[in-house]
């Protein structure tokens, strides 16, 4: 059986505001926990008008804080950003309040530019180069194992699930090495899945938290009653999507608008088609017939759903709609 999972981007819509965003995301959570989602991610995003969930330790408490059994954490925390120990502490208090469900994937990008990375009081020394022993140095801190001659507190001894996030070869090859559970963000930059999944099994050596590998990959699902109402409600995140990538600079989720696809140039098209190719828009058959064929496609033991829409209520019928597909698939 394939689980499911949802990542929350925690938008903030035009004519909202944080607090309701924040409010949504702890529905949204419970919501996902009725319908049988493994666990709900937030990730950490700094400086984008229409994302909330910078502070992501933050909302990750205030989702676990609204659920009871669901794992709940983040898909991911961007190392860069953070010294380790930072980190270890934050997750080692979430892992205290909801012991046996928190997660903590970790990526490499910074999650911003480097204006923000700056004012972030990192120094980004070694870039990529370091984002290995960083996460060899969390892990220390974890197992206290007095490496660092450091101790967490809390952090020491908290048993929280690690995960590499990545969207190139490279989180497949660290996830592999490492031996831990890799994530690939398909559900926008699919461009190396199957690569960077055939690579992370070929590598992957077993480890204290792993015997064998485990791969997630992100898919988007705009779902609705039929294939029309769908199409009509992917129109907001494909302007965030057009708005991010020709200006640089995100935009609080704007309303559908019907007709969008037809007002775009073709290199506009061509972008959308590109980045959203891991993405099913349509009533329950379309969806289903979506996540069928890329479960088949890349055999990952998990998907992490993302349903970005304006309208809450439409969301949660939207996600309500995928994890029925996603148990018909099973049955």
């Amino acid at each position: 059986m394939t689980a499911y999972s949802l990542l929350d981007l925690v938008p903030i819509v035009e004519g909202g505001s944080v607090a309701r965003s924040l409010a949504n995301a702890a529905d949204l959570a419970a919501h996902a926990e009725a319908e049988g989602f493994a666990r709900y991610w937030v990730a950490e995003h700094h400086g984008m008008a229409g994302i909330a969930s910078a502070a992501t330790a933050v909302v990750i408490a205030h989702a676990g804080a609204a659920t009871r059994t669901i794992r709940v954490g983040a898909g991911g925390i961007m190392l860069p950003n953070h010294a380790p120990l930072v980190i270890a502490e934050q997750f080692g208090t979430l892992d205290a309040l909801f012991p046996g469900r928190i997660d903590l994937g970790l990526g490499r990008a910074p999650g911003s530019d480097m204006k923000v990375a700056r004012a972030l009081r990192r120094t980004l020394e070694g870039g990529a180069d370091a984002f290995p022993q960083d996460v060899i140095e969390l892990q220390s801190y974890f197992a206290d194992d007095g490496q660092t001659g450091i101790r967490a507190v809390p952090g020491g001894g908290a048993r929280p699930e690690l995960w590499i996030l990545g969207s190139s070869l490279y989180g497949a090859q660290l996830a592999a090495a490492l031996g831990l559970p890799y994530a690939f963000a398909s559900h926008f930059a699919p461009a190396a899945l199957d690569e960077a999944l055939d690579l992370y099994r070929r590598q992957f050596r077993p480890s204290a938290s792993l015997d064998r590998p485990y791969a997630m990959a992100g898919f988007n699902v705009f779902a609705a009653a039929d294939d029309a109402q769908a199409a009509v409600l992917a129109t907001s995140m494909q302007q965030t999507f057009v708005a991010l990538r020709t200006t640089g600079t995100g935009i609080r989720m704007p309303p559908p608008l019907p007709g969008y696809l037809e007002t775009l140039p073709p290199q506009a098209r061509a972008m959308l088609d590109h980045v959203l190719e891991c993405t099913a828009i349509g009533g329950p058959a379309t969806v289903e017939a979506g996540l069928r064929a890329f479960i088949a496609r890349t055999g990952v033991d998990e998907v992490m759903l993302t349903s970005s829409i304006f309208d809450h209520q439409a969301r949660r019928e939207s996600l309500s709609i995928a994890a029925a597909a996603m148990r018909r698939l099973a049955a």
